[in-house]
């Protein structure tokens, strides 16, 4: 998509891998600094090591740091960080462990609609059973908790929901959850003895005006000792996703906290079958949680880097919100966060019918014209579940500015031809 990667992380995983490159005068000294600090962690000094199963040490203490100065000096504990194979990894591990039971106590894990396809792949390879919950999407995709609570209820008729999922910013749907939504979130979990899973892989894409990521580990500590001693969490992170785009690497890890000590050496126990998350991949989370700070040589380019990024995808998030709400027949949310928008598209009933006879979901058909008549590949909404009766597409706003434009004004093109076509 264009986006050039962050200089200061590929300098220091260039120095781990290769460290003769630690007497190349090439290299800034903060970037040999984290290399060395990183490379004396490693099994005989060296990314081609077996690390500990949860991870190189020294990295999840920067993790924990990171943590701690992330949500204003609320305490972490290397000891409950996990570093994975992308985030991805660390959800599909908690839920294996969260999952058990038969008939109507099998396993219930509440998931957002829409959601990644992630939950709904790993719930079903589990063999667990898939709790939907809607999203608000007249209400800019808010999550309700008397949704929830429907949800819930309606659930425990059929099986044992103990887990809530929470995509907070929202993938597909871009949305950044207020401080008071993840209060009542936390309260209801509390209530009803959930295990939260905290997705924040996009807590760096916050681009709204008035909106602002709170991580669900801050809110629980801060609404006192009789949440944040019970409530069990796993959050998640990613060097895949934010101002860094290193999707390659694999590099994640998870926070778990109120875990029993018990549970916590069966996952230990779980993690160790996978031997250890790709090193590389840890040395890329570590510079994520570790960057140049002021003072250091490597810092002006680095937040050059990181704000350009930023910057540019809050720009494309408000281009691409404004061109959809253009056109007839498209309706699209504000894009508080993340990478990707959402728009609610009309098919028309002709469409719909064709569609049918094609055995295809009605948007899949759309999104198919859309792919052979312009090349453009956006994803159906059926892929990530949508109330009945209504159409979307996810697209990323990943594009350069300038294509992005080209890529917008063509499936406008494409979307009022589609609506002549079919009216």
């Amino acid at each position: 998509m264009g986006q050039r990667p962050i200089t200061f992380l590929r300098q220091v995983v260039a120095l781990c891998t290769y460290p003769n490159l630690l007497d190349s005068p090439s290299f800034p000294e903060d970037a040999k600094k984290r290399a060395r600090r990183i490379l004396q962690g490693c099994g005989g000094n060296s990314l081609g090591s077996y690390s500990a199963s949860q991870g190189i040490n020294c990295i999840r203490e920067d993790v924990a740091s990171y943590i701690e100065r992330r949500d204003g000096g609320v305490p972490a504990d290397p000891d409950n960080i996990y570093l994975t194979t992308g985030a991805s990894d660390g959800i599909a591990t908690i839920l294996k462990i969260l999952v058990s039971g038969g008939g109507k106590s099998r396993t219930g894990v509440m998931i957002p609609i829409p959601q990644y396809p992630l939950y709904s792949a790993a719930i079903s390879e589990l063999d667990a059973i898939q709790v939907n919950y809607y999203l608000d999407e007249e209400n800019c995709w808010a999550l309700d908790v008397n949704e929830l609570r429907r949800s819930l209820n309606e659930a425990k008729a059929y099986c044992n929901p103990k887990v809530l999922c929470i995509i907070n910013p929202g993938n597909p749907t871009g949305q950044v959850q207020s401080r008071k939504c993840i209060e009542d979130v936390i309260h209801f979990a509390w209530e009803e003895k959930l295990f939260l899973l905290a997705d924040e892989v996009y807590q760096d894409n916050v681009y709204s005006e008035g909106c602002q990521f709170h991580s669900f580990k801050k809110i629980l500590y801060e609404m006192g000792p009789e949440y944040y001693n019970n409530v069990e969490l796993a959050s998640f992170h990613s060097t895949s996703k934010g101002y860094m785009g290193e999707c390659g690497y694999r590099g994640g890890y998870m926070e778990v906290i109120n875990l029993h000590p018990e549970i916590k050496g069966q996952l230990v126990k779980l993690l160790s079958v996978r031997l250890c998350p790709p090193v590389s991949g840890q040395a890329a989370m570590d510079i994520v949680v570790n960057p140049p700070i002021p003072g250091e040589e490597s810092y002006s380019q680095f937040i050059k880097e990181k704000e350009s990024v930023l910057n540019n995808l809050a720009k494309k998030a408000k281009l691409t919100e404004d061109m959809f709400n253009t056109v007839p027949g498209i309706h699209c949310n504000p894009l508080q966060g993340a990478l990707y928008a959402f728009p609610r598209i009309f098919i028309p009933s002709k469409a719909i019918e064709e569609a049918k006879t094609h055995k295809m979901a009605p948007d899949m058909f759309y999104c198919m014209k859309l792919l052979e008549e312009t090349g453009i590949c956006v994803v159906p909404g059926s892929g990530f579940g949508q109330r009945e009766g209504t159409y979307h597409f996810r697209m990323t706003i990943l594009p350069p500015v300038e294509k992005l434009k080209i890529l917008l004004e063509k499936v406008k093109d494409f979307h009022i031809k589609f609506l002549e076509k079919y009216a």
